[in-house]
């Protein structure tokens, strides 16, 4: 059995949902499509397809083979590009994961430029706070909001972000405006659930020195647009990155508080596996990344971020 093409015809017929359309889509019968599917199964010694009159349904192991054989099959399709052509062209599905925040402010509007550059690349985003594991979970690339570097995978900086400390105007006007970090043990304080700095927040004032404050909760959140949320709505004091409050600072909803203590900068990190031969379409992407999230707001000196 011809591995490789009965990986081809059972992601056909998966992609087409029918047997006859798979044996078009391929230019052969729908005799020779069965063969195929019913060889790989008996290789496998697992049902990979639920047949009926109807229609067609993946079995447990036919989904989890799914999605491997497609990607083995795009990348047999960019080795074979690489072998005879000058220039790989980037193809296929391209899984990416990038914190909720950050996904939907900064990068969604810049996919449809992506798109437009590169169509033959299927971009399969998903916006999770947590820090996934892209191996295990099949990404092929992750964004990442970090104050440090990726040991385990291949990591590529996109820029920096401050955090900014702020409150609205109603709080501050009622609760009084904190003038250095131990006043902010009296105030009411917004966090975020997978922050590094937990309930006590550290500072370098105008000379270097580190200080830290311990503070307390009136609300926690692992996303920080609902911190956010309820910063505006006057519950509390809030830190976020720039590019989450940097346009609320400048409207002037929130207002920076110490602007002359800050928190460590943080990274904006592309990560990927570490690969002998990394794929065209995650060198693409992350080459597109770096261009063009240069110069946004959140990368600039001022109230809304510093500079690289």
């Amino acid at each position: 059995m011809d591995r490789l093409r009965a990986y081809e015809v059972f992601v056909t017929v998966v992609a087409r949902g029918s047997f006859t359309k798979a044996a078009d889509a391929l230019d052969t019968s729908p005799a020779n499509v069965t063969r195929y599917v019913n060889e790989l199964e008996a290789h496998l010694r697992t049902r990979l397809i639920n047949r009926t009159s109807r229609r067609l349904s993946l079995t447990e192991g036919g989904e989890a083979l799914f999605d491997r054989a497609k990607s083995i099959l795009e990348e047999v399709a960019e080795t074979e590009a690489l072998a005879t052509t000058a220039s790989l062209q980037p193809r296929g599905r391209l899984r990416i994961n990038a914190p909720l925040s950050f996904g939907s402010i900064v990068l969604a509007p810049v996919w449809p430029r992506f798109m437009a550059k590169y169509p033959d690349v299927e971009l399969d985003v998903a916006l999770i706070d947590r820090v996934v594991d892209i191996v295990e979970e099949g990404y092929d690339l992750a964004i990442r909001i970090s104050r440090t570097m990726s040991g385990t995978h291949i990591a590529r900086r996109l820029g920096r972000s401050q955090n900014l400390v702020c409150a609205s105007p109603e709080y501050l006007a009622t609760h009084g405006m904190p003038e250095v970090p131990a006043d902010l043990s009296r105030h009411q304080c917004l966090g975020y659930t997978y922050g590094a700095t937990s309930d006590e927040w550290q500072f370098a004032g105008p000379d270097g020195t580190l200080e830290s404050v311990r503070v307390r909760w009136a609300l926690r959140a692992n996303n920080g647009e609902t911190a956010r949320a309820a910063a505006i709505a006057g519950v509390g004091v809030i830190w976020q990155p720039s590019f989450v409050v940097g346009e609320d600072v400048r409207a002037g909803r929130l207002v920076e508080v110490m602007p002359g203590y800050r928190m460590p900068a943080i990274d904006i990190l592309a990560i990927y596996a570490s690969r002998r031969h990394l794929s065209a379409k995650v060198r693409v992407m992350v080459d597109f990344l770096v261009e063009a999230l240069q110069g946004l707001p959140w990368e600039k000196g001022g109230p809304a971020g510093v500079g690289r």
